[in-house]
Order: C-alpha cells, then sequence, then structure tokens
C-alpha cells in the first residue's frame, strides 16, 4: 500500500473506517511508530461508526498517562478489511495507524525519493 507525505513529512496512509451498517468513511491515518497498538482515533468519531465498546484502558503517551475505551473497529487498509482493536480518546487531532502493523507488514520510507508504503 503506498502512502504520501503531509506537514512536516508526517508518514499518511488513506485508510476506510468501516461502520456497524457497513458505510465506508475513507480518511487519511497518520503512522505513528510511538503508538504501539494499530489503530486510535477521537471519540468524537466514535458516534457514527457505532462500534462496539470492549473495555477501558489506560497507556502512558507523550501527554503522561490517558484513558483510552477500546472498540472492536473494521478498518479497510490496503484493500483488505482487518477487525481490529481500536483506541478511542479524547484530544487526537489525527486517525493513528500504530506498530502493531508492523507485526505482519514492512514500512518503508525514502523520503528523499518520495516513496512510502507498508505492505509485505
Amino acid at each position: 500500500m503506498n502512502g504520501f507525505f503531509g506537514e512536516e513529512d508526517s508518514l499518511l496512509f488513506e485508510i476506510s473506517l468501516i461502520a456497524s451498517d457497513g458505510l465506508e468513511l475513507p480518511v487519511d491515518a497518520m503512522f505513528d511508530t510511538g503508538f504501539s497498538d494499530f489503530l486510535a482515533i477521537n471519540g468524537q468519531d466514535i458516534d457514527a461508526l457505532a462500534w462496539e465498546r470492549l473495555r477501558e484502558q489506560t497507556m502512558r503517551t507523550a501527554r503522561g498517562d490517558v484513558r483510552f475505551d477500546i472498540y472492536i473497529g473494521k478498518v479497510i487498509f490496503g484493500g483488505q478489511a482487518y477487525d481490529i482493536p481500536v483506541h478511542v480518546g479524547e484530544d487526537l487531532s489525527e486517525v493513528l495507524l500504530g506498530r502493531q502493523w508492523l507485526q505482519n507488514m514492512r514500512l518503508i520510507v525514502d523520503i528523499s525519493s518520495d516513496v512510502l508504503t507498508l505492505g509485505n
């Protein structure tokens, strides 16, 4: 899957969030190597998706300890659908992709050649 570079060379990939009614919502998600899970979104977005809440989790972030609600969500990433745990919190300005994607995918970043890919 090809990505693109955003402001200050942020690593961006287009994904789709799949609402419980099947509606696909395309978003640009920023790859954040400091985030250890799959996906994080802002709490204001969860109502439209109607995903199932699983539990609460506190995580250490750059802003200190932050409480997240964990939902089971569906995303389309690189043309494939995934059911993944999604961290939902307040004050997230971007949809974030985290390092869990790197368990089975390879991230290639070459800013000077304008190459950004995540895949097998």
